[in-house]
């Protein structure tokens, strides 16, 4: 994405000191992660629905009862010997019905503010998770999948749907129904309510089995394999244009089958750990098993003369009470514990830090930039740039050259600040980027990267991004400018039309697009990193017409490999293994017969044998 708003007016240029220590950013390698940050001030301001989930769960709890105690007293009134009171029948089967019409009502009102507020809490943990991938370093960024990222967002908040709406109610229902079901038992029966336990605590002890170390070991395996099936789809699946093109179809199909076979041998070993014990509590909690120990147990006492059979009716009822909430715990275990770590997941993302800001902003005095000393690598043990000192003045073109891997475009990420260098300091205006502040920097630099990504919008408001307030004639202007107004009045509604939606743009296509948005941003500072590596020769003369006319002032930097580029540029900067071996203009370079001008004539040749097979004609000349 590039470019930021329009700049003030600036000064002459004039060299600055380094930003202070506090402004210093952390190595973008290495080091422990910080703790993730507690999500509480998420769920803070529903703390008002949370107590009501609650009341109203611990009421229809109560209140679900009635209907069996109801029945209880029913059979109390219809088995005791003489005629039956039917007032206190009438007044039992009112009380059950009065019970269970409360319980639906409650437990809906509980059930349906439970499920209002995970929306509200999976809206603001996805707002505060955009905020924090957008404040994430770069570097943080590009050594994470994006399928690892898109199921932190998407699937991994979906998975705390059960712990915001049914774990409160369970929770209450769990303890609620038992104390109440226990206290009545004890008052009819003190030793059949013991036998009548006996099947809870069995079940009870097995909970520990199931977070024994060894399942959370291999919960935590699982988690990582749907992780990495998630992230092998979608890298397949962005290259299946390639693999179709050059029949690697069984090479890139490997990968992905290589993490469906492990997740699969990790599913297995998961559910071998867990089958016997979730086996254990089913039978334990079952209905049938609940009964036979009642039975048995009030048969035993029964024939011994310790209770009458009247008094084992409560016990077959409630006995099931006493069993039900803690199952319907069991069956959601499995869901708990899985939002219990995608809830951990979420907040690693939450605790990214991002690039640090100054307390006090300081305005650049012009656009002269300055790289002093910089040096910066993605991991501590692997330096990509290792002591870049360079000048770019207002005004002049510098091209950056050299083999893959040199650090070019590492070189030139550093200018908008998508990373900070691990030593020396990246100057604009005489103030490091650290002590400018992101705001400013980007109303003073705009970008262009080969890989370009485009909004789910109108072309119109893709070119204005950076100045949403832009008229049409100005995003028109700028469309004229980087040679895509054509075909966008091609495309279904012209400026209207919306990306990825009404349309889809080829490479060349969205890297004009990117370019308009940069030209009309209009920054003193622009950056291009092969921005024309998708466009056809057409197009790049219009292009490169368009950047000499409005380089002015401007200070530009650029990533280049194509002859026409560097021969436009003031100055060459040749990197080679993260450090710079040469530096000049074009003519020089190519004179003094170094590196660069083995550059040259190696392009050089090869732009004049494809422009021979093509058209029988010479190559390109060099610079003057």
């Amino acid at each position: 994405m590039s470019g930021a708003v329009l700049s003030g007016p600036a000064g002459p240029a004039e060299p600055g000191p380094s930003a202070p220590a506090e402004h210093a950013a952390a190595p973008a390698g290495g080091g422990h992660p910080p703790v993730p940050p507690s999500v509480a001030p998420l769920l803070r301001p529903h703390l008002p629905g949370f107590a009501a989930v609650v009341a109203l769960q611990v009421v229809g709890a109560v209140a679900g009862l009635a209907p069996l105690l109801a029945v209880v007293e029913l059979g109390r009134a219809l088995l005791a010997p003489g005629p039956a009171d039917h007032g206190h029948v009438w007044l039992a089967a009112a009380a059950g019905a009065a019970g269970l019409l409360v319980r639906l009502l409650c437990t809906a009102a509980s059930s349906g503010i439970g499920h209002l507020l995970d929306g509200h809490v999976q809206l603001a943990l996805r707002r505060s998770l955009a905020q924090a991938l957008g404040r994430a370093p770069m570097g943080w960024l590009a050594r994470r999948r994006t399928g690892e990222l898109a199921k932190t967002v998407g699937e991994d908040v979906s998975a705390v749907h059960p712990f915001i709406a049914h774990a409160p109610g369970e929770l209450v229902s769990a303890f609620v129904v038992p104390l109440v079901s226990l206290v009545y038992l004890f008052s009819v029966d003190w030793r059949l309510t013991l036998i009548t336990l006996a099947p809870v605590a069995l079940a009870l002890g097995l909970v520990p089995l199931m977070t024994a170390p060894d399942r959370l070991r291999e919960q935590r395996e699982f988690d990582a394999a749907m992780g990495r099936i998630a992230g092998a789809a979608v890298e397949f699946v962005r290259g299946i244009a390639v693999v179709k093109a050059f029949g690697g179809s069984g090479r890139a199909h490997r990968a992905f089958r290589t993490a469906v076979d492990d997740f699969a041998d990790t599913f297995l070993r998961w559910a071998r750990g867990m089958s016997v014990i979730a086996a254990g509590m089913q039978v334990a909690l079952s209905a049938p098993f609940v009964l036979l120990v009642v039975l048995a147990g009030g048969a035993w006492l029964i024939a011994g003369g310790g209770m009458e059979p009247v008094d084992l009716l409560p016990f077959l009822l409630l006995g099931l009470g006493l069993t039900a909430p803690v199952a319907a715990l069991g069956h959601g275990f499995d869901d708990l514990q899985a939002a219990r770590r995608a809830l951990g997941r979420v907040r690693e993302v939450l605790a990214v830090p991002p690039l640090p800001e100054p307390a006090h902003p300081v305005e650049p005095r012009g656009h002269r930039v300055e790289l002093r000393g910089v040096r910066f690598g993605y991991d501590d043990d692997r330096e990509v740039l290792r002591g870049i000192d360079l000048v770019l003045e207002p005004g002049t073109l510098t091209a950056v050259v050299g083999p893959s891997g040199s650090g070019k475009s590492t070189m030139v990420q550093l200018l908008p600040r998508f990373f900070d260098p691990t030593e020396g300091a990246v100057l604009l205006g005489g103030v490091d980027l650290r002590a400018l502040g992101s705001r400013r920097l980007y109303r003073t630099v705009s970008f262009v990267f080969q890989d370009v990504r485009l909004l789910r919008a109108s072309v119109a408001d893709n070119i204005a991004l950076a100045v949403p307030r832009a008229g049409r004639d100005e995003v028109v202007r700028a469309a004229r400018l980087a040679d895509v107004h054509d075909r966008i009045l091609e495309l279904p509604r012209g400026y209207d039309t919306v990306i990825g939606e009404e349309t889809g743009l080829s490479g060349g296509e969205a890297q004009r697009i990117a370019l308009a948005r940069a030209l009309l941003a209009d920054t003193p500072v622009l950056v291009l990193d092969e921005a024309t590596a998708f466009a056809d020769p057409r197009t790049e003369q219009a292009v490169r017409r368009a950047l000499a006319t409005l380089r002015g002032d401007r200070t530009m930097l650029v990533v280049a490999h194509r002859l026409e580029t560097i021969a436009d540029a003031d100055t060459v900067v040749m990197l080679d293994n993260g450090t710079v071996v040469e530096r000049g203009s074009p003519a020089e370079l190519i004179a003094r017969g170094g590196r660069f001008a083995a550059f040259w004539n190696m392009h050089r040749s090869a732009a004049a044998d494809g422009d021979g097979a093509r058209h029988g004609g010479p190559g390109e000349d060099a610079p003057r």
